[in-house]
């Protein structure tokens, strides 16, 4: 790997430790009632909504039922 090919995988690296740091941002920002998810553009919490989604397979690969089927109820 190049030296300019390690700064560029390195900064890629630290974007997602980022990305993460701001999601957890913005959560307290709305559990303090600071921001409100209304405040924010259908964009962002599009996108917001799937990184949340992707963590909780990851945390719970186990989970065989999808949370919105609410025909086993």
């Amino acid at each position: 790997m190049t030296r300019i090919e390690l700064k560029k995988h390195t900064l890629s690296e630290l974007d997602v430790d980022f990305i993460r740091v701001l999601e957890d941002l913005i959560d307290a920002l709305i559990a303090n009632g600071t921001l409100r998810l209304t405040d924010l553009p259908p964009e962002a919490l599009n996108k917001l909504h799937q990184r949340k989604q992707a963590r909780q397979q990851l945390r719970d690969p186990l989970d065989l039922l999808d949370d919105n089927d609410e025909s086993i109820l």
